[in-house]
């Protein structure tokens, strides 16, 4: 898209020059749902106090400081795309790692995707024009899940890929009910546009070529047949990397390496991995900016 690396809000400078051409509300381990959801669930989360509501209260702070007058932020938001991120993945790992039933995980789907409602529609009316809105990666295709629900029983794995057939299914249940609201927020809004980004597909179609692309095996990290090892992990001592990450799609066997991502960008920005395409409505030879909120 022509831009440089996205500032971060939280923990960085702060310093609004650097926030021209982008600004990023990440975080490390953020949940959509508020910690005390997790709480009541008694479900152990690793990262708290970072949920989708702190990220939106601190891109309020960030307008608040910016920008003094409603013409100045409608120009802002005019010429801004906002990437709602990869919301999601942290509320159903944590449960899902820590021992629940992928049943229980899936029957707070809902609150997860009403929670991406909420936060587009305060976006809509903050005045945001243009949002992506991405759905779930193939989480059966993550070395972290393939290590830690092996199974012994061939009929769990998809024969084209090696993933893990439950927990696709899974992110394609989310992904699913995701459509389904951003479909019924564009009816109310029919002047905005939603675009629905496809990690799904747009991640899965390169582990059907594993030659091409690297397979299943993470980079960085400990021993075992997709080099995850949850007592040795990525940077821990004892843990190997590969030579190249660029010929591997899992970096640490949670996160991609940036070769993955690359692909994945480019399937997105001039692919048909979103709906609506995105090269319909953002004109990638012109500069924007960008702000972004993710678990990531």
């Amino acid at each position: 898209m022509g831009l440089p690396f996205v500032e971060p809000f939280y923990g960085g400078a702060n310093n609004s020059k650097k926030f021209d051409q982008g600004v990023n509300f990440a975080v490390a381990g953020a949940t959509a749902l508020e910690d005390s959801f997790f709480k009541e669930k008694e479900i152990t989360i690793t990262v708290a106090n970072a949920s989708l509501a702190a990220q939106l209260s601190w891109f309020n702070g960030f307008l608040d400081k910016l920008y003094h007058n409603s013409s100045d932020r409608k120009r802002f938001f005019e010429t801004s795309l906002v990437l709602m991120g990869e919301i999601g993945g942290n509320d159903y790992n944590n449960a899902l790692f820590d021992g629940e039933t992928v049943e229980m995980v899936q029957s707070f789907v809902p609150q997860v995707i009403q929670t991406i409602s909420s936060a587009i529609n305060k976006l809509i009316k903050l005045g945001a024009v243009t949002l992506m809105v991405p759905g779930n990666f193939p989480l059966g295709c993550l070395p972290a899940f393939l290590t830690d629900f092996k199974s012994s029983n061939e009929e769990d794995y998809d024969p084209k890929t090696g993933c893990l057939n439950w927990p696709n299914s899974f992110s394609h249940y989310h992904n699913k009910l995701l459509q389904l609201e951003l479909d019924r927020i564009r009816k109310q809004n029919p002047n905005i546009n939603i675009i629905y980004a496809d990690y799904y597909n747009a991640a899965k179609r390169l582990y059907q070529s594993p030659e091409k692309y690297g397979g299943l095996r993470a980079c960085c990290g400990g021993a075992g047949p997709y080099n995850v090892n949850f007592t040795v992990l990525c940077g821990d001592q004892g843990f190997s990397t590969c030579e190249d990450p660029s010929l591997y799609m899992s970096w640490d066997g949670a996160h991609m390496t940036e070769a993955a991502y690359r692909w994945i960008a480019n399937g997105l920005l001039r692919g048909s991995f979103t709906n609506p395409r995105f090269d319909s409505i953002c004109d990638l030879s012109s500069s924007k900016n960008a702000h972004g909120f993710s678990d990531h």
